[in-house]
């Protein structure tokens, strides 16, 4: 068996599989019946997550589901969640240009975008280009554009994907439990009204825990609570909406203390100001 030889005989390789149908255990081990891929792509995730961000923000509360079904199959496999050069080719536009609204909201829309993706189990990949949003399809035949970076929106995109590349590697909520249920966990899945989205990862400690708030309209949304997976000071680790993103620069500043306040059936919560279009992180205050 092709996978037993590599896992087998070859250290630090990983065979994955570019897999779009439904067959069971493309990742589980052979010999428990099992092909032994490491990881597969999760076309599913792919499909639904590009056809949700294609929508008007307006109309995203009508298809709120789009981004939470994943979930409830991300476990069955080691899934990887890709945009690759099939979905930058062959009429299908380029990332940034799938993205609805004028300059400022697409790269926004494109900047969250790749915070879900980030902060979502599973691991990840993006194909060149992604990373500083490239106006045009994907051609062998000619070089990316990097001209582009000369002009601040694909500047600040290529600073988030590597900021994002930074916290992916430095925070272990985000890859401890990648293949798990135990790293993830709603804490509100179903403010369609809003086009919020909230929930923890986590990582083996408690300390290492995660709060990711997805603002998935242009509306700046003040004061808005959310509740805690325990009582804790928290604060602001990460921000779409940072000006050196090319972001509006709407922040949460300092310790952020949770009040005894019953909210998405925790008993403890806080206030936020979430940016419009935009992915907050926060983090247990030390």
């Amino acid at each position: 068996d092709m996978n037993e030889a590599v896992y087998g005989n070859y250290e630090g390789v990983h065979t994955i599989a570019e897999e779009s149908s439904t067959y069971p255990g493309v990742t589980h081990p052979v010999h428990a019946g099992g092909l032994g891929f490491g990881m597969k792509w999760m076309m599913g995730w792919m499909n639904d997550t590009l056809k949700y961000f294609k929508n008007d923000p307006i109309n995203r509360k009508h298809h709120h589901h789009q981004l939470t079904f994943s979930i409830t199959y991300a476990f069955s496999e080691n899934f990887m969640l890709p945009f690759s050069h099939d979905e930058v080719v062959h009429g299908k536009s380029s990332m940034i240009y799938k993205m609805p609204g004028d300059e400022w909201q697409k790269f926004a829309n494109l900047r969250v975008l790749y915070a879900y993706m980030f902060t979502q189990p599973g691991s990840k990949l993006l194909f060149m280009g992604n990373e500083f949003a490239q106006t045009h399809e994907w051609d062998f035949k000619n070089s990316l554009d990097w001209h582009l970076l000369q002009h601040p929106p694909h500047l600040g995109m290529q600073t988030t994907v590597r900021a994002l590349n930074k916290l992916y590697k430095t925070e272990p909520a985000l890859y401890e439990h990648s293949f798990s249920h135990e790293g993830f966990e709603w804490i509100n899945a179903d403010d369609a009204q809003h086009s919020l989205f909230i929930y923890q990862r986590k990582g083996k400690k408690a300390k290492d825990t995660l709060i990711v708030i997805l603002n998935l309209t242009p509306v700046y949304r003040e004061n808005y609570r959310i509740g805690l997976p325990f009582e804790a000071k928290w604060k602001e680790i990460f921000n779409t909406d940072a000006t050196e993103f090319f972001g509006s620069g709407k922040f949460n500043r300092g310790v952020i203390l949770p009040e005894e306040e019953e909210c998405d059936g925790r008993d403890f919560s806080i206030s936020l100001n979430i940016p419009p279009l935009a992915a907050v992180i926060l983090k247990q205050a030390k």
